[in-house]
C-alpha cells in the first residue's frame, strides 16, 4: 500500500520529509480514513506515510486566557474528556461525543476531521461557530487560517504538500455565550452526520447579542446562515421568533439527494434541528444528555504519547525489512509485513488469527485490540505502527495460567456467544471498559460497544454478560 513509512520522533523531522516528498506523502495521526482511502486507491501517487503518533506533546490540550489550543494528536476522547472544553465549548465536546465509538475515537483526530474537509464530518460545523483558526508549518515558515479560508470546496483546503497543521484554536464559550451542536444520522452511533447543526448565542438577559449558526452535510463546505443570525440580533427567543429562525436556517442551504438522504428531508430537518437548538439554548437545556462519566476505553496513559521513540525509524516496502514489537507479552521480531494493516499483520504475519476481520473499514469491532493501553480497530491501523508499541489481543485475555478473563467467563456462562465471529471484539472492549469502570453502569456498558456490531440474534446475551461480570468483580452488590 505504500513503499516509505516514517516514524518521526518530532515536528521537525516530520516537516523535512514533508518538504522531501511534497504530494507523494501523507501524515498519520489518526489515519481512519487515511487507511481506507489508500486500500481503496482513493491517493493515487501516495506512496510514502509520516507518523507523527509518537510525537509527545502533540495530544495536548492548552487554555491561553480565554483561548483553546489543540495539538495535531488531539484525538475526539481527548475532547470528550477534557473538562474546560465540556463547560467552555460544549459545541466541540458533542460533536466529538457524535464521532464514531470509542475505538474510532481513541485513534481518529480533530485535525485529521478537519483536514479531510468531508462536509459532513461532525467537528468542522462546530469549530467553525466557535471562531476556530489553524496553524500550518512548513520548513518555510507558519501561517495561520481562519475556516473559512482555509476550506476551498468539496474535499479541498489551503494546505500545500509540505505543511503539517501544528494547532487548532479558538475563543472559549464567554460568561454571557450558550452553544450546542445537534446531528442526525442513520443510526445512533457509527453514523455519518445526514446533517449537523452547530449554534452559539450571546445573551443580555433574555437578548440575543450575537449569533453564529453552521451547517452541515448540505452543501460542498460547511455554511454560515447570516440571514438567520441576523433575524435573531436583538430579539428574544420566544415561540415565533424560533419558528421564523428555523425556517430561515432551512431555506439557506440548496442540499443533494444522496444515498443518506433526499434533499427535501435534509431542508426540513434543517427546520427541526434549528429550532430544537434554540429552544435548548433559550432554556438553558443543551447539557442535557451528556454523560457523565463516558466510556472511553482508552487505557490509564489517557491514550496519550508518554515516550517517543529512541530515532526515526523507516520502514520500507521490503521484504527483508522488520517489525519489532511487544504481543500479549512476548517480544516478536516479524520480517516483512509492514506494507498492510495491524489488523493482517497480527494474523498473517504474528499468526494470532483471534482478531477478526469482519468490515475492514472501522465499522464493525471484531479487530478490536489495544494498543500501547488504548482500545482502537486493527483495521485503521498500519503496521509499523506496532514497531515498538505494546500490543494485546483477544489471545492475551485469559491468566497464563488458563483462567479466563471474568468477561469471557461470563459470555461462557450466560450464553453469550453466538456465532462467535464478533465475540473477540466485544471482549476486548469489554475488559478495557471493566479496567476503566469496574462497576460499570448498563449506560457506559452500551457506550463502549458502540463499535461492535453483532449479526446474530442481538445484544441481550452479550449486555448480561457485561453485567454479570460486573457483580462477578463486586459480589458485595449481588
Amino acid at each position: 500500500m505504500w513503499q516509505n513509512y516514517y516514524s518521526v520522533t518530532s515536528v521537525s523531522e516530520a516537516l523535512d520529509l514533508l518538504a522531501q516528498y511534497g504530494e507523494r506523502a501523507r501524515i498519520v495521526a489518526g489515519a481512519t480514513d487515511l487507511i481506507i482511502e489508500i486500500e481503496r486507491g482513493q491517493r493515487p501517487g501516495v506512496d510514502t506515510l509520516i507518523d507523527i503518533t509518537r510525537v509527545p506533546g502533540l495530544d495536548q490540550i492548552s487554555a491561553r486566557g480565554d483561548t483553546f489550543r489543540l495539538g495535531p494528536l488531539v484525538t475526539h476522547n481527548h475532547v470528550v474528556g477534557h473538562g474546560g472544553i465540556v463547560e467552555r465549548a460544549l459545541p466541540l465536546a458533542q460533536a466529538a461525543w457524535s464521532v464514531g465509538a470509542p475505538q474510532i475515537r481513541n485513534r481518529g483526530t480533530i485535525a485529521g476531521n478537519l483536514i479531510t474537509a468531508s462536509p459532513a464530518n461532525d467537528t468542522i460545523a462546530p469549530l467553525w461557530a466557535l471562531g476556530a483558526s489553524v496553524t500550518l508549518a512548513s520548513n518555510r515558515g507558519e501561517r495561520t487560517l481562519d475556516l473559512p479560508s482555509f476550506y476551498q470546496g468539496l474535499r479541498q483546503t489551503a494546505m500545500r504538500p509540505d505543511e503539517l497543521l501544528t494547532a487548532i484554536s479558538f475563543p472559549a464559550l464567554a460568561s454571557n455565550e450558550r452553544g450546542i451542536f445537534l446531528k442526525l444520522g442513520l443510526r445512533n452511533a457509527q453514523a455519518i452526520s445526514v446533517i449537523n447543526l452547530a449554534a452559539v448565542l450571546g445573551f443580555d438577559g433574555d437578548r440575543v447579542t450575537h449569533a453564529a449558526i453552521t451547517l452541515g452535510s448540505v452543501a460542498p463546505t460547511i455554511i454560515r446562515v447570516p440571514v438567520a443570525e441576523d433575524y435573531l440580533r436583538g430579539k428574544t427567543l420566544s415561540d415565533e421568533v424560533i419558528r421564523e429562525a428555523a425556517r430561515l436556517v432551512a431555506a439557506a442551504p440548496t442540499p443533494i439527494d444522496d444515498v443518506r438522504s433526499t434533499a427535501s428531508y435534509r431542508s426540513e430537518m434543517c427546520r427541526v434541528l434549528a429550532a430544537r437548538a434554540l429552544r435548548a439554548l433559550r432554556d438553558g437545556t443543551e447539557r442535557g444528555g451528556w454523560p457523565e462519566s463516558p466510556a472511553m476505553l482508552w487505557g490509564e496513559n489517557r491514550a496519550t504519547v508518554r515516550e517517543a521513540l529512541p530515532v526515526l525509524v523507516h520502514h520500507e516496502d521490503d521484504a527483508a525489512d522488520t517489525i519489532v514489537t511487544t504481543v500479549n507479552g512476548k517480544t516478536y521480531t516479524i520480517t516483512g509485513g509492514v506494507n498492510k494493516t495491524l489488523l493482517r499483520f497480527l494474523r498473517e504475519d504474528v499468526g494470532l488469527p483471534g482478531t477478526k476481520e469482519g468490515c475492514a473499514e472501522g465499522e464493525c469491532g471484531a479487530c478490536t485490540v489495544f494498543l500501547d493501553g488504548a482500545a482502537v480497530m486493527a483495521c485503521l491501523v498500519p503496521a509499523p505502527r506496532a514497531h515498538g508499541a505494546e500490543i494485546v489481543t483477544v489471545e492475551g485475555l485469559a491468566a497464563p495460567d488458563g483462567t479466563l478473563h471474568p468477561l469471557q467467563q461470563a459470555f461462557v456462562d450466560s450464553g453469550a456467544v453466538q456465532c462467535g465471529y464478533c465475540t473477540p471484539g466485544f471482549l476486548m472492549s469489554g475488559a478495557k471498559l471493566l479496567e476503566e469502570f469496574p462497576n460499570a453502569t448498563r449506560d457506559q456498558i452500551e457506550q463502549s460497544i458502540t463499535g461492535n456490531l453483532c449479526r446474530c440474534t442481538g445484544y441481550y446475551k452479550i449486555i448480561d454478560a457485561f453485567e454479570q461480570a460486573v457483580r462477578a468483580s463486586h459480589p458485595e452488590q449481588a
